[in-house]
């Protein structure tokens, strides 16, 4: 199974921005990244007008978009999807998934906290949070890394998951 680490927090603490950061950070050292965004809403990923959004809304169970450089796919589920059912059949070809989200899953956490948005720490060690990036020092029992220090983050995550 590739390995998966969630990145997690609340609202606004600047989850999707270390994502941007690690990505690119750890591509440079040769791995292949996959990212899977948890979205508690509904969402739309087509625009109204497009010819694979008329397809899904006249009701096709599957729309796939493709070119030289990329795809895409919109499925209907009767059911969210559990993270590895997602690794299992659509990102299986990387080294390692980083998720957005997923506060709830039991995958190792990354939890992103910034103090000027919320007040405490979303996780506690029963939540398996392995890391907390943050901007302020806080007394956790698992390793801290500046919220902006993505390199030692991505350190962090090489020696945990992908130098064996």
């Amino acid at each position: 199974m590739v390995p998966v680490v969630s990145i997690v927090g609340k609202s606004d603490s600047g989850k999707t921005t270390l994502i941007e950061k690690l990505i690119p950070e750890l591509k440079r050292r040769g791995y292949r990244v996959g990212a899977i965004k948890h979205d508690a809403h509904r969402f739309e990923m087509d625009h109204e007008g497009k010819d694979t959004y008329r397809h899904f809304h006249a009701g096709a169970d599957t729309v796939v978009i493709s070119s030289a450089e990329k795809m895409a796919m919109q499925k209907r589920v009767a059911r969210q999807l559990t993270i590895n059912e997602l690794v299992e059949q659509f990102v299986n070809d990387v080294d390692i998934v980083l998720t957005e989200g997923y506060k709830s899953a039991d995958k190792p956490k990354i939890e992103v906290f910034r103090s000027a948005v919320h007040s405490a720490p979303l996780c506690t060690d029963r939540d398996n949070r392995i890391a907390l990036a943050s901007d302020v020092d806080v007394d956790v029992s698992v390793p801290r890394f500046h919220i902006d220090d993505a390199v030692a983050i991505a350190d962090f995550i090489e020696t945990t998951f992908l130098k064996k």
